[in-house]
């Protein structure tokens, strides 16, 4: 106890003390005065300048105790990087999250799913890249050849095996770049796949569309092969269609010698079925075709047909009837640059949507096939690569002084005014591929310790129209699964989610 406490509390006994010698006096004598006496005046002075004191020692405690507490706070968020702002005494702090400045695109049949089973390993990756919202911490794109759905069916679907909300946004079909050609949207087109396909061309923007099973009913004589499906009775074309302007490939179909029948008739016509074969027809009707994968992988052991084999009957029987080259006006799909782009747009549209502010630079695709994934990753990052050196003065110089020709520069794609109408060009300046173990890519053979080892393959399995380069079908990085894919990339981008 100070030495001014215990004079206080002396003063204060004195002051009791007093008191009850007042109260013991007699009732006639103690309000015979009802003004108080100089002493109890003075009294009560000593009482108030006790509690004045007092009042004033509590005040500085307090006043530490908030300086002692607001210091620890400050020295706390400076540990954790925290961000935030302070309301009042007691109020709450506002936490910034870590940003991506990449993204990635995940294929689905071989890395995701064989056929309708999970693989064990994709729940696991991506319980790593949401939060405890659901909310995903870094954007993802699902890029796959398949094209017998509606992108939502499709998202549905993901949602579904791997426990987190996908939106179709995030979905990028075969045929998603499709909605791009909007100079044959309002052309009448022949489509050609399975499942929805009156659905889905109207989804991506065509107005005028006929499936290969009106054009069959409308000419019942056009297929012949099945000869329980041949008329019964002589029958001639029924109602006046429109000359066919274009044909859509969406994926491999059901019966693939009707499909490749009515389709050489509309070439070989020039889209009037009315008309006999032409076969020196010059240029023939625009072709446009989804999904290149020669094969993919379900639940059998082995790889399965894909559109990409279809695509070889179909220009195979045309170069042998015509003794010409089948032309196609776009190919897309895996791995289509085109198709690229438009998952790199995706990315970015994603963060923007969530505020993000650093730009995305770097992309990583996360597939099972040699020719199609891993093809397409490393062929988008060359394009990638020619536009960092056409802007960049120091990398042209270095490739003319190389070559000694400027000609050697890369030129603009004509597809380059496409994208850049319709999705503006890319922010990435990478695009890094990985190969999984779970797929078309054989699981059994041994994963290289060395990422540089180069995978080259006997037999070119890529479209006729993409030239082989054993640089293009080499991994930048092969793990096991998807997991060990994801968890590569945190480490590479020193990513660690909150």
């Amino acid at each position: 106890m100070t030495p001014w406490a215990s004079s206080s509390h002396s003063s204060v006994s004195k002051i009791t003390e007093e008191n009850k010698l007042v109260s013991n006096q007699p009732a006639c004598a103690a309000g015979a005065s009802r003004l108080p006496s100089v002493r109890d005046s003075f009294h009560l002075f000593l009482l108030f300048l006790f509690a004045f004191y007092k009042i004033r020692e509590m005040k500085g405690l307090l006043s530490w105790y908030r300086a002692v507490y607001t210091l620890s706070n400050r020295q706390a968020r400076r540990k954790t990087g925290i961000a935030g702002s302070r309301c009042g005494f007691c109020g709450t702090v506002s936490s910034s999250k870590p940003q991506p400045s990449f993204g990635l695109l995940f294929d689905i049949d071989g890395v995701l799913v064989r056929g309708r089973m999970p693989i064990p390993a994709a729940k696991k990756a991506f319980e790593k890249l949401v939060d405890t919202q659901g909310q995903f911490v870094v954007p993802v794109v699902f890029v796959t050849n398949a094209g017998n759905c509606l992108r939502q069916k499709k998202a549905d679907q993901l949602s579904h095996i791997l426990g987190v909300p996908i939106t179709q946004e995030q979905v990028i079909m075969s045929h998603s770049p499709l909605r791009m050609f909007k100079k044959y949207h309002d052309k009448c087109v022949l489509v050609s796949g399975q499942g929805p396909v009156l659905d889905i061309a109207k989804n991506v923007g065509f107005n005028n569309v006929v499936s290969i099973d009106m054009l069959r009913e409308s000419f019942p004589l056009l297929d012949m092969v099945d000869h329980n499906r041949r008329p019964k009775l002589p029958s001639t074309a029924i109602g006046n269609n429109p000359n066919i302007e274009a044909v859509i490939l969406f994926g491999e179909p059901i019966r693939w010698e009707t499909n490749l029948q009515l389709i050489m008739d509309v070439l070989l016509t020039n889209g009037n079925l009315n008309s006999a074969h032409q076969t020196q027809t010059s240029p023939h009707l625009p072709v446009l075709a989804c999904n290149m994968d020669l094969v993919w992988m379900a639940e059998a052991q082995s790889p399965r047909f894909g559109h990409g084999t279809f695509l070889v009957c179909l220009e195979n029987i045309y170069k042998k009837i015509t003794g010409k080259e089948l032309k196609y006006e776009a190919l897309m799909g895996k791995p289509s640059e085109l198709t690229y782009h438009f998952a790199e747009y995706l990315i970015r549209s994603q963060a923007m949507e969530k505020q993000w502010k650093l730009p995305i630079t770097s992309l990583y695709a996360i597939g099972d096939n040699l020719m199609t994934d891993i093809y397409g990753a490393n062929l988008y990052n060359c394009y990638l690569e020619e536009r960092v050196a056409r802007k960049n003065p120091k990398a042209k110089a270095k490739m003319v002084a190389a070559t000694g020709s400027t000609t050697a520069m890369p030129q603009e794609e004509e597809n380059d005014n496409l994208w850049e109408s319709e999705l503006s060009l890319p922010s990435a300046t990478s695009c890094k591929s990985i190969l999984v173990c779970t797929g078309v890519y054989d699981p059994n053979t041994e994963v290289p310790s060395d990422s540089s080892h180069c995978i080259k393959e006997t037999v070119f399995h890529g479209h006729r129209d993409f030239r082989f380069d054993p640089a293009l079908v080499e991994p930048d990085h092969i793990v096991h699964d998807v997991k060990a894919a994801v968890d590569l990339i945190f480490e590479q981008e020193k990513f660690v989610p909150q």
